[in-house]
């Protein structure tokens, strides 16, 4: 069965084979999607065939967001935290406690009810791939539990038992890194694509360099792809320590120095950047100009969670790249779309040339400029096409 999408005002392709410009636009555009997956893209007036169609109506379309930062399993609120923070209070991932004790109380079918509500939100708003986190367990048992649930929803699953030392490791953070890199690993590998870790050496929560290199070893060794989460409280090892062991992203890169950028400008390794998260915690933008003219790839994440930033809306982190970090709409999107896709390794998702999952959103809008120019407005949606393969939010 081949479905005809056509009336599209606007067609972001993320191709420049098939438009101009990295993002691909194609104007009066259609697309034919069978099986789940684009067969053909172009201009309205050259459209082949196909079994039915559907008409947008002059709406823009883009590719679904790729949103590769998520911790969705969990349980618990921490409102009152945002509260503080918003009264002055300094973030310093204290709070993640709070989640963990909430976490590890909850039955699967609270966490998984939760998980999926989560997951439903974020398709409403456009996201169509999603990469979700442990770390609210800590525990080798609550860790494997959360991936499982994890994989329920998306096969891009992450381990981060290096979240932050809970408290009864308090004074013994050997052992607790004993614990991860050994029996809690084993316990969640089998479960998980990535491994994660909190890399922030002024933090008594997180982990400096040398742990962080344990963990990411012992993952590696294990079969896992590496991720770190890097400089979001301080200057630090992470982005160096990421670069050097060929993560596929370093997460946050708040704090850079000169030797961080050029070492992202020159290396596979995306800068995946957060806004959202200094948004919640009031703290000091990426300077992504600084990224991109160093030559880094650049990707948008929501980070949502329930402590730093407890938003799903990728749309939203689009308006905030634009406004406090210097993108422009088009670099925006494409690090939503194709630099989630990157930060990810993915190449069937982020784009929407032919062979491409068949992934669209739906503004409505008459152009992509709306993401930015209309921040907080509900525009884009992932389109429902009856029949076709699901995509990684399915759910």
């Amino acid at each position: 069965m081949t479905t005809l999408v056509t009336g599209i005002g606007e067609l972001v392709t993320n191709d420049p084979a098939l438009g101009p410009g990295p993002l691909g636009l194609i104007p009066d555009a259609a697309v034919v999607v069978a099986d789940g997956a684009v067969a053909w893209a172009g201009p309205r007036s050259a459209a082949p065939g196909a079994d039915r169609r559907v008409d947008l109506d002059g709406r823009a379309v883009v590719p679904g967001f790729v949103d590769s930062h998520a911790h969705l399993v969990f349980a618990g609120d921490r409102a009152g935290e945002f509260a503080a923070r918003m009264s002055g209070a300094r973030y310093d991932g204290g709070g993640i406690g709070a989640t963990v004790a909430a976490t590890r109380a909850a039955s699967d079918g609270q966490l998984r009810g939760r998980l999926h509500a989560l997951v439903a939100e974020m398709r409403r708003q456009g996201t169509t791939t999603v990469e979700v986190k442990s770390g609210y367990g800590l525990t080798a048992a609550d860790e494997a539990r959360c991936l499982r649930l994890a994989a329920e929803v998306t096969p891009e699953t992450t381990f981060l038992g290096a979240h932050v030392v809970p408290a009864e490791y308090a004074g013994r953070r050997a052992d607790y890194l004993a614990l991860v890199t050994g029996p809690m690993l084993d316990a969640c590998a089998p479960h998980a694509r990535w491994v994660d870790v909190f890399c922030e050496p002024a933090s008594a929560h997180a982990f400096d360099g040398a742990e962080a290199r344990a963990v990411l070893t012992a993952g590696a060794a294990r079969g896992l792809d590496l991720r770190v989460h890097a400089n979001q409280l301080s200057a630090g090892p992470g982005v160096q320590l990421a670069v050097e062991l060929g993560a596929a992203s370093a997460d946050h890169c708040t704090h850079l120095s000169s030797a961080d950028v050029d070492a992202l400008g020159g290396a596979a390794t995306v800068a995946t950047l957060l806004p959202g998260v200094e948004f919640s915690t009031r703290s000091p933008y990426p300077d992504a100009r600084r990224l991109l003219a160093a030559g880094a790839t650049v990707a948008l994440a929501s980070d949502c969670n329930p402590g730093s930033c407890y938003t799903s809306s990728m749309a939203f982190c689009i308006a905030l790249a634009v406004r406090e970090m210097g993108m422009t709409p088009a670099e925006a999107l494409w690090a939503a779309t194709a630099g989630g896709a990157a930060a990810l390794r993915r190449t069937d998702v982020g784009h929407l040339g032919p062979g491409a999952r068949a992934d669209l959103a739906v503004l409505d809008a008459p152009s992509y400029l709306h993401l930015a120019y209309r921040p907080g407005v509900p525009l884009v949606r992932a389109l429902e096409l009856p029949g076709d393969a699901p995509s990684d939010t399915a759910g």
